[in-house]
């Protein structure tokens, strides 16, 4: 019986020798594991399953570092977290990519969601339904994707997504604006009219190009006015009607910004 059973044993491993050399032979080259998770994660993305794009690129990133694919599905995992509405974790891949790739060809497309992904409150579809006004609420995001969105544009002035940055920017400067007279109108309401002066100034100093110039300028009438202060009230209305004297004010749109333009546009691989 003990002489069958290693007989057996015998027999299947010359089986498994024999398919061993067969495969090493010049037959066809077999595909690389790295490969089969890397074009997974490209069906999946084209499906829209974004769940199941980062399962495949996340494994790409830990079993192959050093693979062919890696750096491609670093650069990629920031649009898959961004487009599964992970925004943390999207703005953390995109810094990560930045500090391990300085040099890579789609650094500027990791700087830009790095700052696209601070901020994305008006993506939500209740706010887009209701047209819901999002300055009177906690903006220190939108400041944050400023800031980062404009340190893009200043290293970027050429990059293929300058033009979604700048107008996002024109956006959030807006809103930014808008926040800020918000609270100079509470303050008026309490008769706190030197805080409400800091906070209009702090808009036509820092904020020129907003949509709410001519706001801040009548918060500054209005607070000058109450103060007793007539020569900086005189000042103001002299601009005022310098600039509006026709009595149409020039709004300052937010730029026709949508998020449509991200949902087909991930970063294509670059050698």
């Amino acid at each position: 019986m003990k002489y069958k059973n290693n007989f057996k044993l015998f027999f299947l491993l010359s089986i498994v020798s024999v398919l061993m050399i067969g495969c090493s032979s010049d037959g066809p080259e077999i595909e690389q594991p790295e490969k089969i998770y890397y074009d997974q994660a490209q069906r999946r993305m084209a499906a829209n399953n974004f769940f199941g794009a980062i399962e495949s690129l996340e494994a790409i990133e830990t079993r192959y570092p050093f693979g062919k694919y890696a750096e491609q599905a670093q650069v990629e995992l920031i649009y898959a977290y961004f487009m599964s509405s992970d925004n943390d974790a999207s703005h953390a891949a995109a810094e990560k990519f930045i500090r391990l790739h300085p040099r890579h060809p789609n650094i500027d497309y990791a700087y830009f969601m790095k700052g696209l992904s601070s901020y994305t409150r008006d993506d939500s579809l209740m706010v887009r339904v209701t047209d819901t006004d999002l300055s009177n609420r906690d903006i220190s995001g939108a400041k944050q994707s400023f800031a980062e969105l404009t340190e893009f544009l200043t290293r970027f002035p050429d990059s293929q997504y300058a033009s979604y940055a700048k107008q996002r920017n024109i956006y959030l400067r807006n809103m930014i604006a808008r926040n800020e007279l918000s609270a100079a109108d509470y303050y008026i309401s309490i008769d706190a009219y030197v805080a409400a002066i800091r906070r209009a100034k702090y808009v036509i100093e820092n904020i020129p190009n907003s949509s709410e110039n001519f706001r801040a300028l009548k918060v500054l009438r209005q607070s000058y006015k109450a103060l007793g202060y007539e020569e900086l009230y005189e000042d103001v209305v002299k601009v005022i009607n310098l600039n509006y004297s026709d009595g149409t004010i020039q709004e300052s749109k937010d730029s026709g910004w949508s998020w449509n333009f991200l949902r087909g546009s991930k970063p294509e691989a670059k050698n």
